[in-house]
């Protein structure tokens, strides 16, 4: 079994780690002048070399020349802790991801109480650090600020910030960052070199893009590279499929496409995306990264070489052919369609619709089709009413009609009609403008008064328009609030009639005065217009006429008046004969009026008991014969006003109880002696 390659290149020193210039020189020198702290904090991305560092600084420091920069790699401690070694009683490294809690923290000061075996310094490593929980940290808090002469810490770890700051402030911390790609790119070469690997062109530039600036990760995608080549040769196209980047053939086609305006090969290019299962979003992020090395090509020219490094030089020349079809300009507008779509098709359920779109929008821009938009409303002035400003207007045309290669000239038309759209409209009325026309207009009042002031519309839509006579317009507002807000304010220039004004004015071209009035107030005019403007009208009188919220009908008054004689030729007309009305069955019981002549019910409706009881009741209560005095014959007359309420109301008689009214005798006055 062959050992992973990047634990088979793992640095022994200092001078060989690469890319982390910044913190191996301070800790040489410090080596050198024997100012070593006694705990460290080593932080950066995956893959960077922390733990390598401490490692080398391990055997820097127990080495048996040391401590020195440079380890002897002869020793027994610097054999031990070399990339062939077993490790050594004297270094301990400890995985804090299980070995986190405060039992592990105890144990670990149990630990460093004693000597080391045979080295110079018992050195404690604590990888992925920031997994300590703070109850483990605050129980090293004590050994970390003054440890034995004899231990040494070394933390790492890629999320610093979640070491406790009293941790964090007893050590020397040193920040790791990413490998560039140059150094990465040069390493990867004599990597291979040393394998005896012949790896193709842009077979490196795709690992070392990969590996994102960790060496540890770009040496595992090229050792996996290495593992499934045959005849120790990497193939660009064995990269490709295995990496799951576009090939440079599919990208190219796609570029030229774009270039060239050419739809269907644009499209086929997308065709092919999918077809071949590769991911929309790997596609769009790779057209992303050719325009953005188009775009280096275009500015560097033949110097793109220095800025592209690790591309083969037959692709550097078709990049700068495409480079000079699309033009500066375009590359940019592209790169920015390009770049919102990635962002669009984040999370995206569809990300092949996301991309088709994305090229029907580069098409569009390429073509000039967006431009052409924009004129299309300057060359359909002309069939407008003419207007002094818009006679110009055909001079233009020869512009929207020049070929489209030029968008120079197209963009130029817009701006030539720019006055023409941003012009004022005045409002002229065809016909004399009544209630009825404002009425209809009235909508669109509102609507102009909301977008002027939200405070002024919240006043007039409580009011309602009750007629527009001579250019004066009544409103009538539901309570004395909206309409003491609708009035002109004593000392303040404008208000809400000024806004309701303008807006009737540009609606319908009426510059109206108004008369308001609410429920509780008499109608009164609140300003009259004059040449010169409108003049704030005099107080109403107090019996002024009102006008309600919700007026009463006035078909009555328009009734004509009944002749005082009636006309000589209706006495000559034959008598009227009054006949009875058909019986009509109401569902109502109808009751007889004591004393009249009506009867109880009708012909064809059946008796029923309540109404003879009734009836037995009332007959006796008006006898003939029998004389009443002015007391009975009052009683009488209730008794009878009664009987029509209960008729009138459809309520049924039950029962009636006569009493004799009750004799007051008022007292005598007294003789006055």
């Amino acid at each position: 079994m062959a050992t992973a390659l990047y634990r088979r290149y793992r640095p022994e020193s200092f001078a060989d780690v690469i890319g982390q210039s910044h913190v191996t020189d301070p800790l040489m020198t410090a080596l050198r002048t024997n100012r070593v702290n006694h705990a460290y904090l080593f932080s950066g991305p995956r893959g960077c070399g922390k733990t390598t560092s401490a490692r080398i600084l391990a055997r820097c420091l127990n080495c048996a020349e040391g401590p020195t920069d440079t380890p002897c790699g002869k020793c027994p401690s610097c054999i031990e802790l070399s990339r062939d070694g077993g490790g050594s009683l004297d270094v301990v490294e400890i995985d804090a991801a299980s070995h986190n809690g405060v039992d592990d923290a105890r144990d670990l000061r149990e630990r460093a109480v004693f000597a080391p075996a045979r080295d110079r310094y018992k050195i404690f490593i604590l990888d992925e650090a920031h997994m300590v929980t703070p109850q483990g940290f605050n129980a090293l808090l004590k050994l970390v600020e003054e440890p034995p002469e004899h231990v040494k810490f070394i933390f790492a770890t890629t999320e610093p910030e979640k070491v406790i700051g009293t941790i964090r402030s007893r050590t020397h911390h040193y920040p790791f960052r990413l490998i560039p790609p140059a150094q990465m790119l040069e390493y990867c070469e004599s990597l291979c070199v040393s394998e005896k690997i012949a790896v193709e062109p842009g077979v490196l530039a795709l690992v070392v893009r990969a590996g994102g600036g960790s060496a540890r990760d770009t040496l595992s995608l090229l050792d996996q590279l290495i593992a499934g080549s045959e005849n120790d040769a990497v193939t660009y196209e064995r990269a490709v499929s295995l990496l799951g980047y576009t090939h440079s053939a599919l990208l190219d086609e796609a570029v030229d496409a774009l270039a060239a305006a050419d739809s269907a090969g644009a499209f086929a290019a997308v065709d092919r995306v999918i077809q071949t299962g590769q991911d929309p979003r790997r596609f769009v992020e790779d057209l992303l990264e050719r325009l953005r090395d188009l775009i280096l090509v275009a500015a560097t020219g033949a110097n793109a070489n220095a800025v592209l490094r690790g591309i083969p030089a037959d692709e550097l020349e078709r990049m700068q052919a495409q480079a000079k079809n699309f033009g500066s300009a375009e590359l940019s507008r592209a790169a920015d369609v390009v770049n919102s779509s990635l962002t669009e098709m984040t999370g995206a359920t569809s990300p092949r619709l996301h991309l088709e779109l994305m090229i029907a929008r580069l098409l569009v821009r390429a073509t000039g089709g967006a431009p052409a938009v924009a004129v299309a409303p300057a060359a359909s002035a002309p069939t407008a009413p003419a207007k002094p400003a818009v006679a110009p207007a055909p001079a233009p045309a020869p512009k929207v009609e020049a070929p489209v290669a030029k968008p120079e000239s197209v963009k130029e038309a817009p701006v030539a009609q720019a006055p023409v759209v941003e012009e004022p409209k005045v409002v002229v009325p065809t016909g004399p403008v009544g209630t009825r026309e404002l009425l209809e207009a009235w909508p669109a009042v509102l609507e102009k008064i909301q977008t002027t002031s939200r405070a002024a519309w919240l006043v007039v839509v409580s009011a309602q328009v009750r007629s527009l006579e001579d250019e004066v317009l009544t409103l009538v507002f539901s309570n004395e609030a909206d309409a003491a807000s609708f009035r002109p304010q004593k000392g303040v220039p404008g208000g809400v009639h000024e806004i309701l004004r303008q807006a009737i004015l540009d609606t319908v071209g009426v510059r109206v005065g108004f008369k308001v009035s609410s429920d509780s107030s008499a109608t009164a005019p609140i300003d009259r217009m004059t040449d010169t403007g409108s003049v704030a009208a005099p107080a109403a009188p107090v019996n002024a006429p009102r006008e309600f919220a919700t007026p009463a009908p006035a078909a009555q008054a328009e009734e004509p008046p009944l002749p005082e004689e009636p006309p000589a030729d209706l006495e000559e007309e034959p008598p009227f004969e009054e006949t009875d009305p058909p019986a009509v069955d109401d569902g109502w019981d109808v009751v007889a009026i004591p004393g009249g002549g009506a009867p109880a019910v009708l012909e064809d409706e059946p008796v029923v008991d309540e109404v003879v009881v009734v009836a037995e009741v009332a007959a006796p209560a008006a006898p003939a014969a029998k004389k009443l005095t002015p007391e009975q014959a009052a009683h009488e007359e209730a008794r009878y006003g009664e009987a029509v309420v209960r008729e009138l109301l459809d309520a049924k008689f039950i029962a009636e109880e006569v009493t004799a009214p009750v004799a007051v005798v008022a007292p005598e006055p007294e003789d006055q002696a």
